[in-house]
């Protein structure tokens, strides 16, 4: 790794992609200061580099200014789980709107590039599917996610008036679904609920009637979507990166049970307030810009996540074999 580009700062970096993207950069060499405030963050998730000399850890929250010297800024830190960034709505907010004024603050002074981890969630409930970066969302501004929604929204906007007032060096990469090791278990969050309820032979709840479709990338591929995007030159972004494979709700509900091997059932609960319908990413940009698509197939990210759980709930059987 270049030696001008090894300090990297990861906000968020105790959470489910934050603490994968400072096992990526530790094992690369670099200098990684990660920052989390442990609201959703958990430190088992860094435990392991705890003892690195490349890693620094400092429990901090983004609202409030930070002072360190940093090549790279991956901004990450806001609670993603409904269930989480709407239990303090209004610390949701002012985590994506002074968390990204006090890190892009930070980038102007030490010119460090820095990328916001935006989200699919701009879109809400889209209309135009599957999703180009083009495309301007429906979202409602005043409904129980629009913290989250509309809080990256803003962030979205703090980025590009900085990179047009003050020639800041930024990226905006909007994730779509993504699952895999150290999710927490009471994440809130589709794969999560679904592997833990199988696992546990508890029903599966299904919002509405389980035909509203997402997409699913495992946690690898979109590390390696947000390092390409850092290091594409000439490209601000907004990018989708996300895994086109388009799966309803029930088919996933029936693939968990299947490699589980449970005995749960299905329960059907109403659909929340201003679920999306559909989600699925456009990745064509990605592909072109980037040289960036997903490698891994539900069915493979699926079991390595279902290893994962089994262990964090105390389980020794392994994913059953499906043909």
């Amino acid at each position: 790794m270049d030696r001008k580009m090894n300090r990297i700062l990861i906000t968020g970096g105790a959470g489910f992609l934050g603490s994968h993207l400072c096992d990526y950069f530790v094992n690369k060499g670099a200098d990684v200061i990660c920052v989390d405030n442990f609201f959703s963050g958990s430190k088992d998730n860094i435990r392991h580099l705890l003892t690195d000399h490349h890693f620094e850890l400092i429990r901090h929250d983004v609202i409030h200014p930070l002072f360190v010297e940093v090549d790279r800024v991956y901004h990450l830190a806001c609670p993603a789980s409904p269930i989480h960034y709407q239990h303090n709505a209004i610390k949701t907010v002012k985590t994506n709107v002074m968390g990204t004024i006090n890190m892009l603050g930070l980038a102007k002074r030490t010119e460090a590039r820095i990328l916001l981890a935006s989200s699919s969630e701009v879109y809400g409930d889209a209309q135009v599917h599957p999703q180009p970066e083009t495309y301007w969302g429906h979202v409602n501004p005043i409904g129980p996610r629009s913290c989250y929604d509309e809080g990256k929204r803003v962030a979205e906007t703090l980025m590009m008036d900085y990179h047009r007032q003050n020639k800041t060096d930024i990226k905006i990469v909007r994730i779509f679904n993504t699952y895999g090791p150290r999710m927490a278990v009471d994440d809130g969050r589709v794969v999560s609920n679904f592997i833990v309820q199988a696992l546990q032979n508890k029903p599966l709840t299904v919002y509405g009637d389980g035909s509203q479709t997402r997409s699913f990338c495992y946690v690898t591929d979109l590390i390696s979507g947000l390092v390409a995007m850092m290091e594409q030159e000439d490209f601000t972004g907004p990018v989708n990166i996300g895994n086109p494979g388009e799966f309803s709700i029930m088919e996933l509900a029936q693939k968990v049970i299947a490699l589980t091997g449970s005995t749960s059932e299905i329960n059907h609960n109403p659909l929340p307030q201003d679920d999306p319908v559909h989600r699925c990413p456009d990745i064509s940009s990605a592909q072109k810009k980037l040289g960036w698509k997903p490698q891994t197939p539900l069915e493979e990210g699926l079991k390595k996540t279902i290893v994962y759980f089994q262990e964090v709930l105390g389980l020794t059987t392994s994913p059953k074999r499906t043909s």
